[in-house]
């Protein structure tokens, strides 16, 4: 092989991908094909479904329509054997009513609301039925009481 041939292989091998390729990508034609209506909605469902599936490394992720809402909803398991989340992913900029919540909570499942930003953050939010005891904090704390007495220092 000649160094020609050698760059030339390597070329390959280091190609880019192409410019679209997240219109190319099978997830995102599925998603398509859901025919939503919100092509921004669309585009994030698809930014969060890459973040659970080649970040965060969740099993089972699948995209499914929401017909009443007219979105796409993602389905998937934290971990092998984990139960079943709905994640609902939303442009940052996009309102959400109470009653569009209690559609996706009644689907059965845990709900997570993701939140993406123009530059493609997220944000996730686990959205329940009802209210929650929070866990009480773990660590060995303990209260010294003196808190209370503590006078602030008065600046001369």
């Amino acid at each position: 092989m000649n160094m020609l041939e050698a760059s030339n292989r390597a070329d390959v091998s280091e190609k880019p991908p192409p410019p679209n390729w997240i219109l190319q990508h099978p997830t995102y034609q599925q998603m398509k094909s859901l025919e939503v209506e919100d092509s921004a909605q669309v585009h994030v469902a698809f930014l969060v479904y890459m973040d659970l599936t080649e970040v965060r490394q969740w099993k089972e992720v699948s995209c499914v329509k929401s017909p009443e809402l007219q979105l796409v909803l993602l389905e998937g398991r934290e971990k092998e054997g984990a139960p079943i989340q709905t994640i609902l992913p939303l442009p940052a900029h996009r309102s959400l009513s109470h009653k569009s919540i209690r559609q996706v909570l009644d689907r059965g499942f845990p709900m997570l609301l993701c939140a993406v930003a123009s530059d493609s953050t997220l944000v996730y939010q686990r959205m329940t039925d009802g209210l929650v005891t929070p866990d009480p904090p773990a660590g060995p704390f303990q209260d010294l009481g003196r808190r209370q007495h503590r006078k602030r220092r008065q600046k001369h």
